[in-house]
């Protein structure tokens, strides 16, 4: 039984290889996918509470200045002459 070349050995064989590549394939994949999610769910969490994720405040992600500091903005002109022709 040095060399086996049975039908039944080179099935058995071909079958094992195929179980091999179809189960690492599906470990790849879930994997990159639990990868994927955990990244999104830690930014997710990051924007939602970066009190928790090494922010500083609230509103420290956001970036712009406040109506309150830098005034409403005005229009220059009226609205019915923005929309003529």
């Amino acid at each position: 039984m040095n060399n086996p070349s049975g039908a039944f050995v080179q099935g058995a064989a071909a079958y094992g290889r195929f179980l091999e590549v179809f189960i690492d394939g599906h470990w790849w994949v879930v994997g990159d996918a639990l990868e994927n999610i955990g990244k999104t769910t830690k930014r997710l969490g990051a924007n939602a509470y970066p009190h928790l994720y090494g922010g500083a405040g609230s509103g420290s992600g956001l970036r712009g200045s406040s109506p309150v500091a830098s005034g409403f903005a005005t229009p220059s002109k009226e609205v019915k002459s923005r929309f003529k022709d």
